[in-house]
């Protein structure tokens, strides 16, 4: 993303250097006359728009006005050429409380980056298009979501975006690809045909590896297989690519990747190819390919290599499991070399590079405590994943193009999984926890697992950190984590209970204050008052204590008691405890732990 923002007057300094901060924004400007050209603080450059814009109009994707909408459309009505070639335009009002998205809604991305402008900033967005209006879906613009990309001329595209504001039927022709998107609210208004089906070709548009549609999404799908002389130039084999999918009538837009054996690491011509492609190569050793049965076996190349084949086999091996070989093995030779391509569909997309998980700490229940760094991710990401009742608590933010995949309680991994997989098919993913997913919650798992993937294969990650349910029940009782203090899981699936106990043991000797989560269970129900007994061993019986239970949600409830009189038995699992230490005082129901400013 290459993003410039641009004042229109001294009062949006301060946004300036806010949106500066943000993955959408390189370079910042405010507007000035010619005799105050330069920089403010090395930070803000000073400059007429209207040469900005002449030097970086052609290179950007996106310009951000602050001030006057009338001002900032007579400022670009000059280099306006076409909607598939304009940088995306979004106006922000100088207080940031209005952000309009004017250019480029669908192709630049432009709508949803509003979004996330709007939830970081607290604003609120202002929309005059019917595709948000109307659950219309982004026809020519939604395949971005899903890791896809779109041929066919602007004009076709456009035609069937008038159609569908015209409430006319739009049908899709899907023969590959993530399916996802039809379970969306906007996606299951769209009309589903079969292959066969040659109805409404005029409102048809396709998701496919082929390309003799004029409106078309093309899936990363395909792997080509290479095997080629030594030192066999890059130009031929891009040439020889170039006419094996042409004959094919195959998209070069659904390559997934390319896939060689391992001797060919250091091939120099395929490495360039790859590059140049931005696509990543798999290698496969001799032994992993000679177990494929391919259609056309080569005994000369088993008798110099290992293996009967490399082309054939090693595309079939990177599509991986219910696979098919699109395109049998061809040869093709000149004065710079030999190589032989083929081409395998897998079943699942791949384009990790495009593909993102955002780890979101949902906060303790209702939906105002999310922050907005939060609401910010849960905007840019396509597919939400959670506990059904987490996702209930924010779905009053989810948009119809989004989809939400609901799990069990227990399904964590599973979870996480998912969430890997859709990233890795190229597809921004939320993974949801409640409080801060740091906390007991996703974040850990996640991380675990993708420590699995080699770091060049690994989808871009995030974790936004919410408010955790031990803050507001501490919040909610005064200020008893003033000091030191330390939270401890009581309960033992995945936690040894002889290293809880050493840990309790722990926090009494060191005076910590102490939160209790997960405290008890239908299953667990003698380990919270071994806990109790023991610190008792340890503190005072008036020790204050604070009961914490369903906090930021609609049965809410918080109550103080000693630690002699703890009420067990009305203690479960939604339940907070914390347990003061030896200068927590409870006045007034004021809980408090002095952090010793009175005594200096």
């Amino acid at each position: 993303m290459k993003g410039i923002a641009i004042g229109l007057s001294n009062n949006s300094k301060e946004i300036l250097k806010r949106l500066k901060k943000t993955e959408f924004v390189n370079d910042i400007y405010i507007a000035g006359s010619s005799k105050d050209d330069g920089k403010e603080n090395e930070l803000i450059q000073i400059q007429k728009p209207r040469e900005i814009l002449l030097q970086k109009w052609p290179e950007i994707d996106l310009i951000i006005f602050i001030g006057s909408i009338a001002a900032s459309i007579r400022i670009i009505n000059s280099f306006l050429t076409s909607k598939d070639q304009d940088p995306g335009v979004i106006v922000i009002d100088n207080k940031c409380s209005k952000i309009v998205p004017l250019i480029g809604l669908h192709q630049s991305n432009t709508q949803n980056i509003a979004f996330q402008i709007a939830n970081l900033f607290g604003g609120e967005i202002i929309e005059t298009n019917n595709s948000n209006d109307q659950n219309f879906l982004n026809l020519d613009a939604f395949g971005n979501q899903w890791g896809w990309e779109r041929s066919g001329n602007i004009k076709d595209w456009s035609k069937l975006v008038i159609k569908q504001a015209k409430n006319e039927e739009i049908f899709c022709k899907q023969l590959s690809g993530n399916r996802l998107w039809k379970t969306s609210a906007s996606g299951e208004i769209i009309n589903q045909i079969n292959e066969k089906d040659t109805k409404k070709q005029d409102s048809t548009f396709h998701v496919s590896i082929f390309k003799n549609h004029e409106t078309t999404w093309h899936p990363p799908v395909l792997w080509i297989g290479i095997g080629c002389e030594r030192n066999t130039s890059k130009e031929l084999i891009a040439n020889s690519l170039n006419n094996f999918l042409e004959s094919g009538n195959i998209s070069q837009q659904s390559i997934a990747g390319f896939a060689t054996i391992d001797i060919k690491k250091d091939e120099k011509g395929i490495l360039e190819l790859a590059e140049e492609k931005n696509l990543p190569i798999k290698f496969f050793s001799k032994e992993d390919l000679s177990t494929i049965i391919v259609p056309n076996p080569s005994n000369v190349v088993q008798k110099e290599i290992g293996t009967p084949s490399v082309a054939e086999a090693s595309c079939l091996l990177a599509a991986g499991e219910e696979s098919k070989l699109l395109e049998e093995k061809r040869i093709f030779k000149n004065q710079s070399g030999a190589v032989t391509l083929a081409v395998a569909e897998s079943k699942n997309q791949y384009n990790p590079n495009h593909g993102e998980i955002h780890i979101i700490g949902s906060g303790p229940g209702d939906i105002s405590f999310l922050t907005n760094d939060a609401r910010k991710a849960l905007s840019r990401c396509t597919v939400w994943i959670g506990y059904k009742m987490y996702l209930d608590l924010i779905k009053p933010l989810s948009r119809c193009d989004q989809v939400l995949i609901e799990s069990k309680l227990t399904e964590e991994k599973e979870r996480c999984s998912k969430a890997i997989k859709l990233a890795e098919e190229g597809i921004k993913v939320a993974l949801i926890s409640s409080g801060e997913s740091g906390f007991y919650g996703m974040a850990g798992l996640l991380l675990e697992l993708l420590q699995k993937i080699k770091r060049e294969s690994r989808p871009y990650f995030e974790v936004h950190p919410g408010i955790s349910s031990v803050q507001l029940a501490a919040a909610l009782g005064g200020a008893p984590l003033m000091n030191d203090f330390c939270s401890i899981s009581l309960s033992d699936k995945l936690t040894p209970w002889s290293l809880i106990e050493k840990r309790i043991e722990g926090a009494l000797l060191g005076d910590f204050v102490i939160a209790l989560f997960n405290p008890q269970s239908i299953e667990r129900n003698w380990q919270l008052k071994s806990v109790i007994d023991q610190c008792l061993k340890s503190r005072p019986s008036y020790t204050p204590v604070l009961i914490a239970r369903q906090v930021g949600r609609e049965n809410q409830s918080k109550k103080f008691f000693t630690l002699k009189t703890i009420p067990i038995k009305e203690i479960d699992m939604l339940s907070i405890i914390i347990i003061g230490n030896s200068q927590t005082t409870l006045i007034d129901e004021i809980f408090l732990t002095p952090r010793g400013y009175l005594q200096n």
